[in-house]
């Protein structure tokens, strides 16, 4: 009997196929992806380099309901046939892509990107809910992808972004706020690339500096001019609404810190240092507004004591409250109010308890900056 080689057995097989019909070519396919599902953890590189050629063919012949269950399965395979691994990422209709762009491991770092510079948002959005996304994958979707597509990469904590991406997508949040919003909550996003998200738009930049301001404060002749008092600009409603995502950002990286509340204050961003104020301490904006006004500075201290700012911090808000410089006495007041506080713990936070109940403001029906839920 004259032996068959492993050559002639595929061609005769490629040949069965190609004349067979679409029902029969679905059962040979589905028995294919069962012998292989079937061979465990044995070695399967020769196993499927065999069935690659046949499996090509049969994706050709089959529905595409076919060609979704064989993208579900091979999907789960730690080694899959390459090329049809491939045409199915490849595959112009995203449903039969999507499992093996999520979730194979056998597609190589080569193939995902000819389908992420090839395809569109559909395959990028698969692309980018992978387990693990390397930096140069990262950066073509960015540079491809949509919105959309952006905001699924980076709330995946597996992705990884290079120095490139990070550029292109706080170039692209000047345009978005959400993905100024999704990157500057995300965990591991770098400190620089924070302060940039955050950085004034060019509207709202400095002034030139002039020459006088290289000159010292007792030596010049003019000096800069100070932002209004806090106390006579209350923001409105919309004031809130804008400070309200960066300051929630900030907060959530652990970046809405003394420095940060500093800068408010003696930039005379009220918005941003009153919303600060209500998130760090934990109470309504309306409390916070009221003891920003209130000519005594004991409730203003305890809630920068709540916040856990320190003196220095505490004292520029209350310096540039009221426009000027605090009297010797009003700081020195402002002080020992701070450091008793500090040596008292427990009744700062029942004085601050009170003033936050007995407030006229804060009714059954205020909201909190915390939460932004009705309380």
């Amino acid at each position: 009997m004259t032996a068959i080689s492993p050559v002639q057995i595929l061609a005769e097989l490629e040949q069965a196929v190609a004349i067979c019909p679409p029902e029969r070519c679905a059962r040979i396919l589905s028995g294919i992806v069962r012998l292989l599902s079937a061979s465990g953890n044995r070695p399967q590189e020769l196993l499927v380099n065999v069935v690659d050629g046949i499996l090509l063919r049969l994706t050709e012949r089959v529905t595409p309901n076919t060609l979704f269950q064989l993208s579900i399965t091979l999907s789960e395979l730690t080694v899959a046939p390459k090329e049809t691994l491939q045409r199915l990422a490849l595959h112009e209709d995203p449903a039969v892509a999507d499992p093996v762009l999520r979730g194979s491991q056998a597609l190589s770092p080569t193939d995902l990107e000819v389908v992420a510079m090839s395809r569109g948002d559909p395959h990028l959005l698969a692309i980018s809910a992978r387990d693990r996304i390397e930096p140069a994958l990262a950066g073509m979707v960015v540079k491809r992808g949509s919105s959309a597509v952006c905001l699924a990469l980076i709330k995946n904590p597996g992705a990884r972004f290079s120095d490139a991406a990070y550029a292109t997508l706080i170039e692209r949040s000047e345009q978005d706020g959400e993905i100024a919003k999704a990157l500057a909550l995300r965990p591991d996003t770098p400190d620089m690339v924070v302060r940039k998200l955050l950085r004034p738009s060019p509207r709202q930049a400095p002034a030139a500096k002039t020459n006088e301001s290289c000159v010292p404060p007792e030596q010049g002749t003019y000096s800069s001019p100070k932002p209004a008092p806090i106390a006579s600009k209350r923001p409105c409603a919309a004031d809130y609404e804008r400070a309200r995502p960066e300051i929630v950002a900030l907060n959530r990286v652990g970046k809405l810190s003394d420095s940060t509340v500093n800068r408010f204050a003696m930039r005379g961003e009220i918005a941003n240092l009153l919303m600060a104020l209500s998130v760090l301490s934990g109470a309504p904006i309306e409390i916070i507004e009221h003891i920003m006004t209130d000519p005594d500075c004991e409730a203003l201290v305890m809630a920068c004591r709540a916040s856990r700012l320190n003196w220095q911090t505490t004292l520029a808000i209350l310096s540039n409250r009221s426009g000027g410089r605090l009297s010797f006495a009003e700081r020195e007041r402002a002080q020992k109010i701070f450091e008793a506080l500090l040596l008292s713990t427990s009744q700062w936070t029942v004085r601050w308890g009170e003033l936050a109940a007995n407030a006229d403001i804060g009714g059954p029906g205020h909201r909190s900056a915390r939460t932004g839920v009705h309380r």
